[in-house]
């Protein structure tokens, strides 16, 4: 038989016991789900009968433990059963032999702890067997030392990334850079760790919810620790940091990104789903909270800027078809379809900005090769117009700046600015696109911290810029594209790559009377197609062709399936390089995740929090305490 005990998130088989911890702040809600599994074929089955007679006890290390009922002070919820089907290994898989497992559970929904310390809590259940988990409940700061938070995201990028950014951006000599970039001008540079809870590698989902909630969780989930019922709607919940900051400090929330706004990374601050896919849901989420359960009462962000417009105009993609630019409107939203609105909007008011269908355009399109904004089809209201008046990240994180202070400036504020496509071109391994979006988070946080310095609020703000996971890209060399080009043979144009002394210097930042030109103090390639390109790319990819220059004609695709789920080079990309095999499934299109650790920059109160090498939680933990949401005795009236 096996048990699940799931805001702890362990399991045991007959009568072993497994230990894990986990940790929270103090006040911090959260559900608890109990399951007892029982197998009915497989190697782990057991008669396909789950003891309906577990239970659970509570109590702090060292002291007398209490039934959680009486623990959480709340009523014994229900027994609940379903079963579920999986495979227990590739080979059963192959012959199609999955195994039935039946479930009894019970949850406790939002419950919390209060003192710090290590709390043990223990599932008893068939024939006397004990499973026990460890709880810490860190003991963090009352004093809060920093009115706001500004953390800055850029989603799977990593310091070989950065590196190679600078290289094409920023000028040398003799080895030295001219100018720096605004991330490598922060007092202080840590690691986080991303490694998911049940795996190694993470996705972007699970990698947001340990950001936000202090708990790493599995692939896909947003805001809750996964479990086997049938619904994606029901799974154990863990409170995030934006519905902690509006409970506690009534502060303002921003959110922010470049991808379709329910997309991911923005959608971990407000969803609780173990499926990232329910996006409708999600956009629904950021409006009215949680409404299935009693949970924090959530009364929307005071901004919303991104993508996605397919989830509020009324239609398949919207939740239950209904028109979410009609549902924000009625609870106060300024709402805004383009940069010029953007611009122009008032700062006093809550404000939806949804700018195109879909993802956002990379900054390579918007700025260099204009013409890819044309026959997309993809304007926000639904029109089928293209969506050609679309801001940046600099242009939505400033705005978003603008308000959240007007809002707010007393109770402070909390702002998520999401670069997303740094890591949307690296799967779809386009490189350039790919470092073209990570400077203009650079560019980015460069203009927010010269407003925060104006807007005299830069002292009392802690900002923030690391990554949720990385991918395994790097630079090695360069390539010769003309010479590659005009060679006939793949293993002759290989010949083209130059490396050590061969690789030379950056072409990217050589000027020239067609290159590019840009204001002063702002740093993005003088020229995107150099001769000499950057010998770049991932360890992990599907079958594609190289020719290590920019795709002009707009983001990449590099494999194709001619029959299904067999992806093999497409033959439409890159046609003047050679055959790179992939190492990859053959059913995977794009590049994946890798295990690095990614960095963390930190400057304002607080930073100092956030030097040396740590977990992803950390991230959320260090946050709260500067923030000091943490409670260590219940609110009298909680919402």
């Amino acid at each position: 038989m096996k048990v699940l005990l799931v805001a702890a998130c362990f399991g045991a088989i007959a009568s072993a016991q497994t230990f894990q911890r986990v940790d929270f702040l103090a006040g911090q809600f959260f559900d608890v789900r109990l399951e007892v599994h029982a197998p009915v074929n497989g190697s782990e089955a057991n008669g396909g009968v789950p003891d309906p007679n577990f239970s659970l006890t509570v109590g702090k290390k060292g002291a007398v433990p209490q039934n959680a009922t009486q623990f959480f002070k709340v009523s014994e919820p229900k027994l609940e059963t379903w079963n579920f089907t999986w495979y227990e290994d590739l080979f059963a898989k192959d012959a199609k032999k999955p195994s039935l497992v039946n479930v009894a559970s019970k949850a406790y929904r939002r419950v919390a702890l209060y003192e710090p310390g290590e709390y043990v809590a223990k599932l008893r259940h068939y024939n006397g067997a004990v499973t026990e988990a460890s709880w810490l409940v860190r003991d963090i700061s009352e004093v809060r030392k920093t009115k706001n938070v500004l953390l800055f995201i850029g989603d799977g990028m990593t310091t070989n990334m950065i590196s190679a950014a600078r290289l094409i951006a920023h000028k040398s000599i003799n080895g030295r850079y001219l100018t720096k970039m605004m991330m490598d001008q922060f007092p202080i540079l840590g690691h986080q760790m991303t490694h998911s809870m049940d795996s190694f590698i993470t996705d972007s989902a699970n990698s947001a919810t340990a950001l936000y909630t202090g708990h790493k969780t599995s692939v896909n989930a947003l805001g809750v620790y996964a479990d086997s019922s049938k619904s994606p709607f029901d799974d154990p919940k863990i409170e995030s940091i934006a519905e902690i900051f509006q409970r506690i400090w009534s502060g303002a929330v921003g959110i922010v990104s470049t991808a379709a706004v329910a997309d991911a990374t923005p959608a971990a601050l407000t969803a609780h789903t173990r499926d990232r896919g329910q996006y409708g849901a999600v956009v629904d989420s950021f409006l009215n909270g949680i409404t299935n359960y009693t949970w924090t009462n959530w009364t929307g962000p005071d901004v919303l800027f991104g993508g996605g417009a397919e989830q509020f105009y009324p239609g398949s993609g919207s939740y239950q078809q209904k028109d979410y630019y009609a549902e924000f409107s009625k609870k106060g939203y300024n709402v805004v379809l383009n940069n010029t609105s953007l611009k122009s909007a008032k700062n006093d008011s809550k404000t939806l900005g949804i700018f195109s269908v879909s993802h956002m355009a990379k900054w390579l399109d918007r700025n260099v090769y204009t013409n890819n904004l044309r026959n997309k089809s993809n304007s926000p209201d639904g029109k089928k117009a293209d969506a050609a008046d679309q801001p940046g990240l600099k242009e939505m994180t400033l705005k978003a700046i603008d308000i959240l202070q007007k809002r707010s400036p007393d109770k402070g504020w909390f702002l998520m600015s999401e670069a997303a496509s740094i890591d949307k071109q690296m799967h779809v391994l386009d490189y350039d696109r790919a470092l073209g979006e990570l400077l203009e988070l650079d560019d980015t946080i460069k203009a927010s911290i010269a407003k925060l310095k104006e807007m005299c609020v830069l002292q009392e703000t802690l900002i923030i810029v690391t990554a949720d996971h990385g991918h395994g890209f790097d630079v090695m060399g360069s390539v010769d594209t003309k010479y590659l080009n005009e060679q006939k043979g793949d293993r002759k144009k290989r010949d083209a790559v130059g490396l050590y002394q061969n690789s030379g210097l950056s072409q990217y930042t050589a000027e020239s009377n067609v290159s590019l030109k840009y204001t002063s103090g702002v740093n993005f390639p003088a020229n995107w197609d150099p001769r000499y390109s950057l010998f770049g790319g991932l360890a992990a990819s599907p079958d594609r062709r190289e020719n290590f220059q920019v795709h002009k004609n707009g983001p990449r695709v590099p494999a194709t399936n001619y029959t299904k789920d067999d992806y093999t080079v497409d033959y439409k990309d890159a046609v003047t390089g050679f055959i790179v095999n992939g190492t990859l499934p053959v059913a995977e299109d794009q590049g994946v995740h890798s295990l690095t650790d990614v960095p963390v920059f930190a400057m304002g109160p607080c930073q100092e929090l956030f030097g040396g090498v740590y977990n992803s939680i950390d991230i959320f933990f260090n946050m709260a305490t500067c923030l000091s949401l943490g409670q260590k005795v219940p609110a009298k009236k909680s919402p």
